[in-house]
């Protein structure tokens, strides 16, 4: 796994040299000054920080990314924010606009991007008719690269005298061709397509997890929403798609006669008032885990079975080697184990279902728990016992259930990584402690518990 990092580092650090580094804000305060001021080709490289920005990449190919591209560390993601909250006009509060043309070779990556409003934007399909769109990211026109982020609480949802509708809560494209890799899609609101929209636009989206985006009071689709084709094809492979969920139809995907190829993606645990995982019958589905089922070649309806939260698969799940069976949709080998998959896709090299899987899936930053599973040693059993669980008042009773003083660190990240609180304990022989959570919002948390020697207990924690 290393060396495969070290080799993408290389590559990345290679075409970041190719043009003119602007570092912010060591060249410039803000990022939107080190994009006025850079030409195609260069690289502007943000450092750790929150940055309250609305920006534009005003038709710039150009890199913009953060430490993350160099280093591969994923505290670089979640702690170099570009945060929209505060645009300078309200119907201007995409986090980013790329919409003047740029190609793949604008690439945004390794950013936490949220806080995004959307923008208010005319239909080129419908002139006349104004809608609110993109909170994260608004795509017109363009075809750039987004990769290795985490994309959380945006929002579509302003509408009202003069506005249609308001969709694309993360990301709306229309009429380009994005390269949507390896994201965190989560917790993103909008009146359809709460995760994605695509407008009359190709795309290529593969091994991103979407979940728990919300929405389609309009127009459904909670997780994606698709329109229609573009020039390019649509390409589907590889995402995890769960827990979305849709006021109307499509909790998971909703195609509008988009001719879709969904191949090699999870698709549950998605609701909405009718067709929860997948609404519209048309696209192409093949080798996909659906919940209740879908006709199409490969398909199956068992229960994906993950780790955890971090929504890696279980050996002994049925999307493990139940892609497509095709050598191009390989998972990458482990060169120390040949004919067997390097983590975290599992088995041998026939693809894994979801976004762990396909050859792609060693790209995707592990930006779920930000704990790294193979350095986690199982005590063997649980040591110590956390509940209730769901806790439903935020407090929760630390059991000791050995015999021994234990001496700890808990550690609370939310659904993302980021370390929420952490705390060291001191619990005799069967001992106990509290911990009061109350005043965290209802979510699904990690709990990772640091014992001496290396060993580590993971529990999942739900706070309704």
């Amino acid at each position: 796994m290393k060396r495969i990092i070290i080799t993408l580092t290389a590559v990345i650090s290679a075409s970041i040299l190719a043009g003119q580094i602007i570092h912010v804000p060591g060249d410039y305060p803000t990022i939107q000054q080190g994009i006025n001021a850079s030409v195609q080709g260069d690289t502007v490289l943000v450092a750790p920080g929150e940055y309250h920005e609305n920006l534009n990449l005003n038709g710039k190919n150009i890199v913009l990314c953060s430490d993350y591209a160099l280093t591969g560390n994923l505290n670089d993601v979640m702690t170099t924010i570009i945060n929209g909250d505060s645009p300078v006009h309200p119907d201007t509060a995409s986090c980013i606009l790329i919409v003047s043309g740029e190609d793949s070779t604008a690439v945004v990556e390794g950013f936490t991007i949220t806080g995004g409003n959307g923008t208010k934007w005319e239909d080129e399909h419908g002139p006349g008719n104004f809608y609110t769109e993109g909170g994260g990211f608004l795509i017109q026109y363009s075809s750039p690269s987004i990769k290795n982020n985490i994309i959380r609480n945006n929002k579509a949802t302003n509408y009202g005298s003069g506005i249609v509708s308001a969709g694309g809560g993360a990301i709306r494209c229309g009429d380009g061709n994005p390269h949507i890799l390896n994201n965190l899609i989560v917790y993103n609101q909008g009146r359809y397509g709460g995760g994605l929209v695509l407008n009359y636009s190709g795309a290529e989206i593969r091994n991103n997890i979407f979940a728990w985006n919300t929405g389609g009071q309009d127009y459904g689709g909670g997780g994606l929403w698709l329109l229609s084709n573009g020039d390019s094809p649509v390409i589907v492979h590889n995402n995890t798609i769960v827990n979305n969920h849709s006021a109307l139809g499509g909790g998971g995907i909703r195609l509008w006669s988009s001719q879709a190829q969904i191949t090699n993606n999870i698709i549950w645990g998605n609701t909405a008032v009718n067709a929860p995982q997948i609404q519209g019958n048309t696209g192409t589905v093949t080798y996909c885990c659906v919940e209740g089922g879908w006709t199409g070649t490969g398909n199956i309806s068992s229960e994906p079975v993950f780790l955890n939260t971090d929504f890696i698969l279980d050996e002994l799940s049925e999307c493990v080697d139940s892609g497509n069976p095709e050598p191009s949709f390989n998972d990458p080998e482990d060169f120390g184990n040949p004919g067997y998959a390097l983590y975290p896709a599992r088995g041998t090299v026939t693809n894994d279902m979801g976004a762990f899987g396909g050859p792609g899936c060693l790209q995707i930053p592990e930006i779920i728990t930000a704990i790294d599973a193979k350095a986690v040693t199982s005590v063997g059993k649980r040591m110590v016992v956390v509940s209730p669980n769901p806790a439903w008042d935020g407090i929760i009773r630390l059991n000791s259930v050995v015999s021994d003083d234990l001496n700890f660190t808990l550690t609370v990240k939310d659904i993302t990584g980021m370390t929420i609180q952490s705390r060291n304990f001191n619990l005799s022989a069967f001992g106990s402690a509290l911990l009061n959570l109350g005043s965290l919002p209802s979510e699904t948390y990690l709990v990772k518990i640091d014992f001496a020697n290396n060993r580590a207990q993971v529990e999942k924690l739900i706070i309704p």
